[in-house]
């Protein structure tokens, strides 16, 4: 795979018996999907899509312009991974961050190395890096209060909760006091 391509879609199941599918967008507009001129698959196709209804329900057509002919061919494409070249986005805003630019990243505290940025989650409740090894970091100015994106390396302060005993895993629980 390309390191200039970046995910924006997964393909999901198919809708109907037309070749419609379903697609999982990671724009924070989906509609933007439609304006790319070529998405790209992992298999280097180019792909072009038009929204066809709500729940994310589309029509994928080839680079030649051949829509998906029935639900057959739409299954064929299932879990299809769809990509954008890097500089066909927006540069994001001032501490907005591409997961892709935060993937790989070395995490770094107090000079010491804990490891590469391997996955970004976000489940709504504020974004986490996690580093080789499983280490989770919450994805907040505190805990990650620097980065270097032309070094590629970000500086991170773990808070007690994630630094734990010899500086890994979950703090150990308090023993509660006896009450008088």
């Amino acid at each position: 795979m390309r390191p200039d391509l970046i995910l924006i879609g997964v393909v999901g199941r198919p809708h109907g018996v037309r070749g419609l599918v379903r697609v999982h967008s990671y724009a924070d507009d989906p509609a933007a999907l439609e304006g790319f001129k070529a998405l790209v698959d992992d298999q280097g196709r180019n792909w072009s899509l038009r929204w066809r209804g709500a729940d994310g329900v589309a029509e994928l057509r080839d680079a030649q312009g051949q829509a998906l002919a029935d639900r057959t061919a739409a299954q064929g494409v299932v879990n299809t991974r769809l990509y954008v070249p890097r500089d066909a986005l927006p540069e994001p805003e001032e501490e907005e961050f591409y997961h892709a630019d935060l993937i790989g990243m070395e995490a770094r505290e107090n000079g010491q190395s804990l490891g590469r940025v391997v996955m970004v989650h976000d489940y709504g409740a504020g974004a986490s890096l996690e580093l080789a090894g499983g280490m989770l970091v919450p994805f907040t100015r505190a805990c990650v209060p620097e980065i270097d994106q032309a070094n590629r390396v970000l500086t991170v302060i773990r808070p007690v909760e994630v630094a734990g005993e010899e500086g890994r895993g979950v703090g150990s629980p308090k023993t509660p006091e006896p009450s008088a």
